[in-house]
């Protein structure tokens, strides 16, 4: 089974989806040469090996004085993982995908190239800002890949051939290889600060990618068990023009019949809806969670996403 998705080349699709793996892919570079090559920051992947090797070599060569190029080094590895990644785990590896690890390598190097690798910002000794606007900005650029329905390729693909042999949870398993490779900046330059900057940008790049593939939501879910189901579902779709599913549930305790009513609202409808329990039922039991999204008539349409 195929698990690459395909656009039909120039259409509006195609190109919002290369349109997001080339700023994602710039995004992601810039936060690697502005915030966090220059401070030797190993955070995970085939560019925190990269980095590792960049500055062991050092002087080796002589028409690369600075050391081997973060992109072409970061090139060099992604290219046969993703060659070994087809061979092991079949075509889950796309052209997209090709098209980002390519470009984000170019990007790394004509970057530094333009300002140099000597911490062009001029931030000094505040290595913690940093690995925070680091950490942001290479999620946010992968954030913008994975929406494209590309993969970042790399270390995860390692963690996918684990996975296959292993069963453990590809979580994990990513958690473990990109740790794996911030002990390898420990080893590389001997400074205990590396993988404690390190693991702060691991930490923010995750949450910025959760971000940004979901949107910033305001949105509430809401349970509602009320003897007064029907009043509360006429406020619902009369009031606050939404909808909603009335489905019935059994009780633990007394095994009585409840209605619970489940809906989705803004959180200025939520404030209204609930006071509006307040005064109809104050004994009405309610549930509410925050929405991370929410697709749908009413919402955010799926054609959106």
């Amino acid at each position: 089974m195929s698990f690459v998705t395909k656009e039909k080349i120039f259409t509006k699709e195609w190109f919002k989806v290369y349109s997001l793996i080339i700023v994602g892919t710039f995004v992601m570079a810039s936060g690697f040469v502005f915030f966090i090559n220059p401070y030797k920051i190993v955070p995970g992947g085939v560019y925190g090996i990269a980095i590792v090797i960049h500055y062991l070599t050092e002087g080796v060569f002589s028409f690369w004085p600075t050391g081997i190029p973060i992109g072409m080094l970061g090139l060099s590895m992604d290219i046969p993982l993703t060659l070994l990644g087809i061979k092991i785990l079949g075509p889950r590896f796309g052209v997209k995908t090709v098209v980002g690890f390519v470009f984000t390598a170019f990007f790394i190097d004509l970057l530094t190239w333009f300002v140099g690798q000597d911490d062009p910002l001029k931030l000094g000794d505040q290595v913690l800002l940093a690995s925070i606007f680091g950490g942001v900005m290479i999620g946010f650029g992968l954030g913008l890949i994975f929406r494209s329905r590309a993969t970042s390729g790399g270390s995860d693909i390692i963690a996918m051939i684990i996975k296959k042999y292993t069963g453990m949870p590809l979580g994990q398993l990513m958690i473990a290889v990109d740790s794996a490779i911030v002990l390898v900046g420990l080893a590389a330059f001997g400074d205990w600060e590396i993988p404690l900057y390190s693991w702060i940008v691991i930490f923010i790049t995750g949450k910025v990618i959760d971000i940004t593939m979901r949107g910033i939501s305001y949105e509430k879910t809401m349970f509602i068990i009320s003897d007064r189901y029907k009043e509360i579902s006429r406020k619902i779709i009369v009031d606050l023009n939404r909808g909603g599913t009335v489905f019935t549930g059994k009780g633990m305790y007394n095994e009585a019949e409840k209605n619970i009513i489940y809906t989705n609202v803004s959180r200025r409808e939520y404030q209204i809806l609930k006071d509006y329990i307040r005064q109809l039922d104050p004994n009405a039991f309610v549930t509410i969670l925050d929405a991370n999204e929410v697709l749908g008539n009413g919402f955010k349409s799926l054609r959106e996403d």
